[in-house]
C-alpha cells in the first residue's frame, strides 16, 4: 500500500500515522519504506512517499524472519548464559544465527530453545532501535564477551552504528524489526549444522542453528512437508543407495566419481545433447583443460575471478586450469580468417571446467568443484543476433521440457557494477535479449545489475516437482570478449567486421542438472532416462534360460536390462528391484516359459500378465524412443 504524506505531524512514527488513517492495515503491516528506505513500523513518519509493506511482499517476509533470528538468539542466550553471537540473518523462506557455545547442541537443545522462543513471543517484548556511538558499542559489546561483534565494529568506519534492544536482550543490526517479539507468529526450528566464522575455514567453526517462519499456519505446515520431500527426494542419499556416484575426501572436496548406473545417465544425458546440438548446426569441438594465465588476463577473467580460478606456475610460466570454455572457442575462432558466409558459427563443447568452492559451500553434485558445461558459442553478424538468441531459447526450452520439466520463471540479468565495455554494446545486447524474449512471447522479470562482466544474459530457473526453483540455462550476448580478442569476419563490403558473440547453455552444468533431475524424480527415473530399464526374476532355476533369452532379446534391442539370479524368493526379488527404483520387473515362472510370454509389474504396482513378447518389447521400445513418463501398454 502507497501513501503520499504531505503533513507528517510532529512526533508522529509510521505506526501510529497507519493506525489512525488506515484502520483496516491494523495488524497487517510489517515493515515501510518511506522515500525509498525500508524502516521499522516505528520509524519517524516523513513527509514524500510511504509505502506499507505486509506478508505479501518479500522485503517484508524478510524483516519478519530477521526478528525470528533475534528471537531465536534471545532463547539461545538465555538458556545458554555465556554464548556468544555471530552473523542472524533471513535467508530465502527462513533464517539462521550462528553460535560459539561451550558444548555441542543437541536436538533436544532445539526443541529447547523453540520452546524458548514461544515463551518470548508471548512477552510481547518491544523492539527497539537506538542509536549508539561506535566506540560505546565496541565498548558495551567488550564488556559482554561478544568478541564477534566487536570485530565486526571495528571494520565499520561510521561514527554511529544501529543497536537493537528487546528485553534484555541486545544485538548490532542494521534492521529493520517487527515492533514486539508479540508479533512473530508461526515458526519452527529445523536443524543444526557447522559454519565457519566469516565463512574462512582458517576461523572458529561456530553452531548454526536454522528455521523457519510464516504469518500462517497453514503455510508453515506446508512449508515443512515440502521440507519432508525435499529430504525423501536428496539427491545424496539417492545417489548411495542406487549406487550413482560418490566422492573420496582423498581426491579432494568437489570432485564427482560416477559409478556405473551414474556413469550410464551421464552418458543418457550426452547422447541426447550431441544429438540435438548436430540436428541444430552446431559444430563439435573440444579444447584443454588448461591454458597459460595471459589468455585468461586477455580475455578479463583473472581480473573478476581470480579467487575461483586454479593457477600454477611451471618453468616460470603462469597456467590456469580453465573455468570456463569461451576463450578455447574463440582462439579456434582465431585460427583461420572468417567471412560473413561462414556466420553464424557455432561451436559447442561438453567441456569440463574447474572453479574452487569454499568447502563450506559445497553440496553434493548441485555446488562442487569439477564439472561438465553443455557449453555452446555462437559467433554471429550483429543483425543475425536476436535469431540466434531466439533459436538458443527454444532449444533450451525443448530441452528441459524432455527432461520433464514444464514450469519456468525467466530473468533478464542487466549490467553489473566493474563490468567492461561501452554503454552502446550493453544497450544493443540487451536491447536483443528482451527483444528475443519478448518475440518468442516469454514472460520475464528483469534482474538489475546481475549480468557477467562482459554482458547482459538471460536466466532460466526450472520448477521441480515440489515446488522449488532451480538455476537453469542462460544465454548471453556478448560484445566485448570480440572486441578484447579482435576477432573479426569479412563482410559483404571486404572489409574487416566484429561478430556478436552468444555464450549459451542449454541444461548447464551436467552435475548440477543430473542433481537436480535425481531429485525432481525423486529417483524413479522414466523408462528412458532409469539406468537399470528392466529386471528378470526367474522363480526357479528351470526358468533361468527363460530369462536369459529374454535378456538377450532385449539387450540386442538397446534395452538395459539384468537378470536377478539370487537364490531369494520372488517376493524379495520383487521388493529388491522396487528399491532400486527399476522401472519394470519382469516375473519369469513355467506360465511364461511354456507359453513365450511376459508378465511384469511396474513401479506403481500395476501388473500385466501372459502379453506377447514382442509386444511388450514394442511399448518399452516406444516409451524409450519418444522419451515418455510412463509406458502406454495399449498402444
Amino acid at each position: 500500500m502507497e501513501i503520499t504524506v504531505e503533513d507528517a505531524g510532529k512526533g508522529n512514527n509510521i505506526q501510529d500515522f497507519a493506525d489512525s488513517r488506515y484502520p483496516e492495515m491494523a495488524g497487517k503491516a510489517i515493515a515501510a519504506r518511506i522515500n525509498d528506505k525500508l524502516v521499522d513500523l516505528t520509524a519517524a513518519l516523513e513527509e514524500g512517499r510511504l509505502e506499507l509493506l505486509t506478508w505479501e511482499d518479500e522485503r517484508a517476509r524478510e524483516v519478519y524472519r530477521h526478528t525470528a533470528s533475534h528471537i531465536m538468539a534471545q532463547a539461545v542466550m538465555e538458556l545458554f548464559p555465556g554464548a556468544k553471537l555471530g552473523f542472524g540473518p533471513a535467508i530465502a523462506d527462513g533464517f539462521y544465527y550462528d553460535f560459539d557455545l561451550a558444548s555441542s547442541l543437541s536436538p533436544e537443545d532445539l526443541e529447547a530453545v523453540e520452546e524458548r522462543m514461544r515463551e518470548i513471543t508471548k512477552r510481547d517484548l518491544p523492539i527497539v532501535r537506538e542509536i549508539w556511538g561506535r566506540d560505546d558499542a565496541i565498548r558495551f559489546f567488550k564488556e559482554s564477551g561478544q568478541d564477534y561483534k566487536v570485530e565486526l565494529l571495528a571494520d565499520i568506519e561510521d561514527a554511529e552504528v544501529s543497536i537493537y534492544r528487546q528485553g534484555e536482550f541486545v544485538d548490532l543490526c542494521r534492521g529493520p524489526h517487527l515492533t514486539s517479539t508479540g508479533r512473530l507468529r508461526y515458526f519452527k526450528l529445523l536443524n543444526l549444522a557447522g559454519a565457519y566464522w566469516r565463512g574462512d575455514e582458517k576461523r572458529p567453526m561456530l553452531q548454526r542453528i536454522y528455521g523457519t517462519a510464516f504469518y500462517d499456519q497453514g503455510e508453515l505446515d506446508a512449508h515443512i512437508y515440502m521440507l519432508s520431500e525435499a529430504e525423501r527426494r536428496d539427491h545424496r542419499r539417492i545417489g548411495r543407495e542406487l549406487d550413482l556416484f560418490s566422492f573420496h575426501e582423498e581426491a579432494g572436496p568437489g570432485v564427482v566419481f560416477y559409478h556405473p548406473k551414474g556413469a550410464v545417465q551421464r552418458e543418457i544425458i550426452e547422447g541426447f545433447l550431441k544429438e540435438e546440438h548436430r540436428k541444430r548446426g552446431y559444430d563439435m569441438v573440444v579444447t584443454p583443460h588448461l591454458f597459460k594465465g595471459q589468455l585468461w588476463h586477455e580475455s578479463g577473467h583473472l581480473d573478476y575471478y581470480a579467487e575461483n580460478m586454479y593457477t600454477f606456475e611451471k618453468d616460470g610460466v603462469e597456467y590456469v586450469v580453465k573455468p570456463m570454455n569461451c576463450p578455447g572457442h574463440i582462439l579456434i575462432y582465431r585460427s583461420q580468417p572468417r567471412s560473413y558466409r561462414d556466420l553464424p558459427l557455432k561451436f559447442f563443447e561438453l567441456g569440463t571446467v574447474y572453479r574452487y568452492e569454499r568447502s563450506g559451500v559445497l553440496h553434493g553434485l548441485l555446488r562442487v568443484r569439477g564439472f561438465t558445461q553443455d557449453d555452446a558459442h555462437v559467433f554471429c553478424t550483429e543483425e543475425q543476433l536476436e535469431e540466434q538468441i531466439r533459436e538458443c531459447l527454444e532449444f533450451a526450452f525443448f530441452s528441459l521440457r524432455t527432461f520433464g520439466f514444464e514450469d519456468f520463471e525467466v530473468f533478464l540479468s542487466t549490467r553489473p557494477e566493474g563490468s567492461v565495455g561501452s554503454e552502446e554494446q550493453w544497450d544493443k545486447a540487451t536491447d536483443a535479449l528482451a527483444k528475443a524474449l519478448e518475440h518468442l512471447g516469454i514472460n520475464y522479470q528483469v534482474d538489475p545489475g546481475e549480468g557477467v562482466f562482459y554482458g547482459p544474459k538471460i536466466d532460466i530457473k526450472l520448477r521441480d516437482a515440489i515446488g522449488r526453483l532451480w538455476q537453469g540455462p542462460t544465454v548471453q550476448a556478448d560484445f566485448n570478449l570480440p572486441e578484447r580478442f579482435g576477432i573479426t569476419y569479412t563482410g559483404a563490403d571486404n572489409q574487416p567486421h566484429r561478430p556478436a558473440m552468444i555464450h549459451r547453455v542449454v541444461l548447464a552444468g551436467i552435475e548440477r542438472f543430473y542433481g537436480i533431475l535425481i531429485e525432481h524424480y525423486a529417483g524413479e527415473f522414466p523408462m528412458w532416462l532409469a539406468p537399470v530399464q528392466i529386471i528378470l526374476i526367474p522363480v526357479a532355476d528351470r526358468h533361468l534360460p527363460y530369462a536369459r533369452e529374454l535378456e538377450e532379446l532385449f539387450r540386442a534391442e538397446g534395452l538395459r536390462v539384468e537378470v536377478d539370479d539370487d537364490s531369494q524368493t520372488v517376493n524379495m526379488k520383487i521388493r529388491k528391484a522396487q528399491m532400486q527404483k527399476v522401472p519394470l520387473s519382469v516375473v519369469v515362472g513355467d506360465r511364461e516359459v511354456e507359453a513365450g510370454t511376459v508378465s511384469a509389474r511396474d513401479r506403481s504396482g500395476h501388473d500385466i500378465r501372459g502379453m506377447d513378447r514382442e509386444q511388450f518389447l514394442t511399448a518399452a521400445l516406444r516409451s524409450v524412443r519418444e522419451k515418455t513418463l510412463s509406458i502406454d501398454w495399449e498402444a
